[in-house]
Parts: C-alpha cells; sequence; structure tokens
C-alpha cells in the first residue's frame, strides 16, 4: 500500500511542480547568500582598508555595520524562504496529500 502511495505521489504533477519549485529557490537564495557573505569575505581579504576606515571620530569602521548587514541579510532571507514555505509550499503539499488519499 504505501508503495502504491509514493508512486501515486511522485507521479503527481503538483508534487512534481513543488519539488522543482521548492529546489530552484533553494538554490536561488543560496547563490544570493553565496554572493553576499562571500563578497565580504572578499573585501576582507583584497581590500582591508576599504573596511577599516573610521566612521565618524569614534573607534567604529566601516567593517562592523556592513558585518552586521551580512547577518541581518541572512535572517531576512531565511524569513523570506519560512514565510514562502509555510505558505504555498505547505499549500501545495496538502493538495497532493488530499489528492493521494482519494
Amino acid at each position: 500500500m504505501q508503495k502504491e502511495t509514493a508512486a501515486a505521489i511522485a507521479a503527481n504533477p503538483k508534487y512534481q511542480r513543488l519539488v522543482a519549485t521548492r529546489s530552484s529557490f533553494g538554490w536561488l537564495l543560496t547563490a544570493i547568500m553565496m554572493v553576499v557573505y562571500y563578497g565580504y569575505i572578499g573585501i576582507i581579504a583584497f581590500d582591508k582598508e576599504l573596511l577599516a576606515k573610521p566612521l565618524g571620530s569614534g573607534v567604529m569602521t566601516l567593517g562592523i555595520p556592513v558585518g552586521l548587514g551580512v547577518i541581518l541579510f541572512t535572517i531576512i532571507i531565511t524569513g523570506i524562504y519560512v514565510r514562502r514555505a509555510n505558505t504555498e509550499f505547505d499549500a501545495l503539499t496538502q493538495e497532493i496529500i488530499k489528492e493521494s488519499r482519494s
């Protein structure tokens, strides 16, 4: 019975669309995050002076808010994925489950 159910789900066009959409969205967000993170690391590696510039007359440098921005960007991009997963992907999953039980 379980093999038949699994085969029916795998053959469902909605399931195939879910897998393709979720995978491509995940890879897109991964690529964006890699560009941001490795861009930051690249600046540290190749232009330390840029991030070492002081902001104002205090001891804070440009690197601190930029690093904080990378962390905040990570939180935001995770929230974007979670929101889409909890709405679109979960709704499609529920439709697939209902269709497989029928």
